[in-house]
């Protein structure tokens, strides 16, 4: 469903709540009907919340590289996805969204120079083969930039879906397999 559409739904249904819980609590305040309303529009904001969280992607302890730097970029990464995850969900317009992907993509860059730099400085052997990897999700990314001028909506949450679907992947899979390496050569 188009995210604007999904507000503007939200919107409406929040709007019918609040009119019909005051034309209760007026007409009949000690009907269980009016409770219920009542109940429920003091519970609306912990449902959203709830509904919210599930598309949010949380760090976890087994996520570490154990590589104090290396884990609080994969960090920010987690943060800057998380709020392109918002720019989505709350349709906030095309500039933010925009803004909040250029901000992620940027950040993504900046980290897999700084990952290729310590891999290559230490003589990581299977530097070429992790590059080749970073180069390929930002081939991904480029090409779901263009798509996203076909279609905002859809290619919005392609992007998003694949680049949190690849860090994870990508911090549980090639990234720790370099960590011993790295850690044993005395990067902390």
């Amino acid at each position: 469903m188009n995210p604007k559409f999904r507000t503007s739904i939200v919107a409406i249904l929040i709007l019918a709540l609040i009119v019909a819980t005051i034309l209760a609590l007026v007409s009949a305040p000690a009907h269980p009907l009016t409770w219920l309303l009542v109940v429920l529009l003091i519970l609306l904001p912990t449902i959203n919340q709830k509904l919210v969280s599930v598309r949010r992607v949380e760090w976890k302890p087994e996520y570490s590289v154990g590589i104090d730097s290396i884990d609080a970029q994969h960090k920010t990464l987690i943060e800057l996805i998380n709020k392109l995850q918002n720019a989505v969900d709350f349709a906030t317009g095309r500039d933010f969204e925009l803004a909040a992907l250029d901000e992620l993509v940027n950040y993504t860059l900046t980290h897999f120079r700084y990952e290729e730099d310590l891999m290559k400085k230490h003589g990581y052997p299977s530097f070429e083969a992790h590059r080749a990897e970073h180069a390929k999700m930002v081939t991904r990314v480029d090409r779901l930039l263009e798509e996203y001028r076909a279609d905002e909506d859809l290619a919005m949450r392609k992007a998003l879906a694949f680049v949190k679907d690849w860090l994870i992947n990508h911090i549980n899979g090639t990234d720790q397999q370099y960590s011993d390496f790295l850690i044993e050569k005395g990067v902390r």
